[in-house]
């Protein structure tokens, strides 16, 4: 399912996944792209899927970007702002620091793009750590 995207296509729209490390931004994607959750966290540098989906009566090609945590890499993260159309921000309902620094990755985001008026969606994602018994 996963091909290279960020081309920018015409009838393509492109979306970043952002966040802190660790907030459920892959599983949150992988539940968009699949409908199915995957509850191993696998740290990602990044990925890339397409998901076709109609837009006002038109068949459009979302290219959603799952990035790595924001803290681990910064200026890759400068680059996807730059190209990047809209943004997922996503934090977790039970840290409250990944939720007080999602108001800076947005702050960020809008004076990367030097606008005010940036397409952003805050994401709380309920990330649950289960237990292991042993």
């Amino acid at each position: 399912l996963r091909a290279p995207c960020w081309a920018g296509a015409p009838g393509e729209y492109r979306f970043a996944v952002v966040g802190a490390g660790g907030v459920g931004k892959n599983a949150l994607t992988i539940q968009l792209i699949q409908n199915c959750f995957v509850d191993e966290y696998d740290p990602t540098i990044e990925d890339c899927y397409p998901k076709q989906v109609v837009i006002d009566g038109e068949t459009c090609l979302l290219d959603i970007l799952d990035t790595a945590g924001w803290e681990e890499c910064v200026a890759v993260h400068d680059q996807y702002i730059h190209i990047g159309e809209a943004f997922l921000c996503v934090f977790a309902n039970n840290s409250t620091k990944s939720f007080n620094n999602i108001h800076q990755y947005m702050e960020h985001i809008k004076w990367i793009k030097d606008s005010d008026d940036v397409p952003m969606v805050l994401v709380g994602n309920n990330k649950c750590e289960r237990q292991r018994t042993q």
